[in-house]
């Protein structure tokens, strides 16, 4: 049998199952290493690509696998290691140092550049969240100035927009490494305005930013009602779109939403494509905790991936707590475990940025308003969660009022046993760490959470 023949028709059948992100970032590079009787051994470079497809696309592959192989079969994933592709005329140590100061030269240009260079497409997961942006960005890298001019990415702290943005540099630095790239924040473009008219050196600086070819600004929001930064923002764009380079621009918020943002700004921001980047989901969140985890050098078993990500909804607060996590497993000379986990994200609190998203309010939720809206949610009276009963209509609304204290509040055991009619403190630990355990397996319960807390800060705004 021909597995390379096999595998390409699987792969053909795949491509018009999925989206073709999805397709490029989980199958693309996946290959069949064995078949013998009816059992195919699927091979993938990256360990954390293998879990993904393992656990999400098992029934897709295996249908098609069933369909393209005529029988019925079982899939087997594992992990293979990448293939040299030197040219085997070209290999040497020579040949090798050569790829080796191309690599470092690359990385010393994006850092020289600020773009940071481990922020590629390779190692940006992508989910149903962020599948357009994902697309929009790889397009604009592979054709920039033509496809999508200026990309417009918006969306909240932590969702991946400058994550994109850096990729598409550094995509574009190892294709066109002469290409002239500039990287700012808003922030960064008012400061220099305000140096360069200080410093009589305009000219200077009008030739940093519309000589570029590939021009990214971060957070733009920043300019606007600033009368002299956005007209001279609007005279780059103009310059660096009609010369035919490409504009990539992020927000907290789309352009229609930026207050005191020029109409004539407003209108060319929106002249391309604007792609809403969300927050992600649970699924999102397990990938992006693997591959961060991945990057630190840390082994972290499935499941307390997802307890991590049941956990903490916002990306930056993930990468924070997996280098605390990092510094208990050196300390501790020992292995990473959900409960080790477990009992992290319980002695997190509030003012940790832990398990809040990243568009909360920042007045502070009492007690009493978590305890209506639990009560609510549940259908039950908030009497009902400070009574006796231990029945489970009961006891699960109160548990997880006792994990939202806990983890949105920071309200010690002591104080939430108490705003519950004085219960002891070894009572509210149990039932946090319950909710805590059952976030990552229990996807009704995790949805009831979520729906808590988007109601409970949306009223808070």
């Amino acid at each position: 049998m021909d597995l390379s023949k096999l595998w390409k028709s699987v792969l053909s059948e795949l491509e018009l199952s999925v989206s073709k992100a999805t397709f490029q970032t989980h199958f693309a590079h996946s290959e069949l290493v064995s078949f013998a009787d009816g059992v195919a051994s699927i091979g993938f470079s990256n360990p954390l690509m293998r879990t993904l497809v393992e656990t999400r696309y098992y029934s897709l592959v295996k249908s098609i696998l069933d369909h393209q192989a005529k029988q019925n079969t079982s899939l087997v994933f594992v992990v293979v290691p990448k293939k040299e592709t030197l040219d085997p005329a070209s290999a040497g140590p020579l040949f090798a140092q050569t790829l080796d100061r191309q690599e470092i030269s690359i990385s010393s240009v994006a850092r020289r550049l600020h773009v940071r260079p481990g922020a590629t497409f390779e190692n940006f997961a992508v989910s149903t969240t962020n599948q357009m942006a994902y697309a929009a960005a790889t397009a604009v890298a592979k054709n920039p100035g033509t496809a999508y001019n200026p990309l417009f990415f918006y969306g909240g702290t932590g969702v991946g927009k400058t994550h994109l943005m850096h990729a598409i540099a550094n995509r574009l630095l190892a294709t066109h490494p002469e290409m002239r790239i500039v990287y700012c924040m808003g922030e960064e473009f008012l400061n220099e305005i305000i140096e360069a008219i200080q410093t009589k050196s305009a000219r200077q600086f009008k030739q940093k930013y519309r000589s570029a070819q590939l021009l990214l600004v971060d957070d733009v929001q920043f300019i606007a009602g600033k009368q002299t930064a956005q007209e001279e923002f609007f005279h780059t764009f103009n310059t660096v779109h009609r010369e035919g380079g490409q504009i990539v621009l992020t927000s907290d918020r789309p352009p229609s939403e930026i207050s005191r943002l020029e109409d004539r700004l407003r209108s060319r921001f929106e002249g391309g494509l604007t792609v809403d980047v969300a927050a992600p989901d649970f699924e999102l969140r397990v990938a992006i905790a693997n591959i961060k985890a991945e990057a630190m050098g840390l082994a972290v078993p499935p499941d307390a991936a997802q307890l991590v990500a049941a956990n903490i909804t916002d990306t930056r607060a993930i990468e924070g707590f997996l280098r605390r996590l990092t510094t208990e497993v050196a300390t501790r000379h020992g292995a990473v475990t959900a409960e080790l986990v477990s009992s992290l994200l319980n002695i997190k609190n509030h003012g940790s940025g832990i398990v809040r998203g990243p568009e909360k309010s920042a007045r502070r939720v009492s007690p009493q308003e978590v305890l209506d809206s639990v009560a609510a949610y549940f259908g039950i009276k908030s009497t009902a969660l400070k009574g006796a009963k231990r029945d489970r209509p009961i006891a699960r609304p109160r548990q997880v009022f006792m994990y939202l204290c806990r983890t949105e509040l920071g309200l010690t055991h002591e104080d939430i046993g108490g705003s519950l009619g004085g219960r002891d403190h070894t009572t509210v630990m149990h039932g946090v760490e319950t909710i805590t355990r059952e976030l990552s397996t229990n996807t009704r319960l995790r949805e009831a959470v979520e729906g808590i807390k988007q109601k409970l800060w949306a009223q808070s705004t």
